[in-house]
């Protein structure tokens, strides 16, 4: 498996990928396309069972998506799922055979914590690890399933609290709140991830299978909550308003690697 953005490596029925898309993994259309790459050929091989997916920059997981190619990743996204659509291509993952798992360094913001949330679990670094929902700082809400599964997993007022604040929120306090599984020290994190990776993966494909689709049927939102999300977000992303807020935050930094390091702060500056 070669690509442009990951770097994978097979354990037997695992597969490591690690997220490496200069200079600050933006989610733009060659990250999506790799993803997309990387899930249709792992589900084609039935030796396969769990993706793990790291970061090989230790400042950020996954970003957010670029907010100046938001129709170049949709087109890719849409060779998966058949529609120009990040949320579909995640939940494409949460419904899929194989079992994800999310090991996260760095910050994860936006689409990257849609990402994270689509995969089946997720475990963070109590050291590095920072989560943000910040769109609805920029005017529009979240579009790639954050909504859905940060209510189901917080409960309104916290769902609420977290998306409109825009705020960072630590990997401690991402536990507590249900965002993550664990948080865990960075030195036994990598450790534990493999471990439990590996085990899951010596179990019968038939029990996996089982107990994630009953799983999703209870606690997974339709197809269609998802879609919805999304064409909010892409209607709401061409507006003059959010353009306008875009434009602000590009000039203040907005997708740049050291503005980013403290995209809450940013983000609050804006008039």
């Amino acid at each position: 498996m070669v690509f442009d953005t990951l770097s994978v490596r097979k354990e037997g029925a695992v597969l490591f990928a690690d997220i490496a898309a200069p200079p600050m993994n933006l989610l733009g259309p060659a990250l999506v396309r790799d993803l997309v790459s990387l899930i249709q050929q792992a589900e084609a091989d039935a030796a396969r069972k769990v993706l793990v997916f790291k970061s090989a920059d230790p400042d950020y997981f996954i970003s957010h998506v670029d907010v100046t190619q938001i129709k170049e990743y949709r087109a890719e996204a849409a060779k998966l799922t058949g529609e120009a659509s990040i949320a579909l291509l995640f939940r494409h993952l949460s419904a899929s055979r194989l079992i994800s798992i999310a090991q996260i360094e760095g910050r994860v913001r936006a689409a990257g914590s849609e990402f994270v949330l689509a995969c089946d679990m997720r475990f963070a670094a109590r050291e590095s690890a920072i989560f943000n929902q910040p769109e609805a700082a920029l005017g529009s809400p979240p579009g790639g399933g954050g909504m859905q599964h940060l209510t189901r997993l917080m409960g309104r007022g916290r769902a609420l609290e977290v998306m409109l604040s825009a705020q960072d929120y630590d990997a401690e306090l991402a536990e507590r709140y249900g965002w993550i599984n664990r948080a865990m020290p960075a030195n036994t994190l990598a450790d534990f991830v493999r471990s439990l990776a590996h085990r899951i993966a010596k179990f019968p494909v038939s029990g996996l299978s089982a107990v994630k689709e009953r799983v999703n049927a209870i606690a997974l939102a339709p197809t269609e909550d998802f879609r919805h999300d999304s064409d909010l977000f892409g209607e709401g992303a061409r507006t003059p308003e959010v353009q306008k807020r875009f434009a602000a935050a590009l000039a203040r930094g907005f997708q740049t690697r050291e503005a980013e390091l403290d995209l809450a702060r940013l983000l609050g500056e804006l008039d």
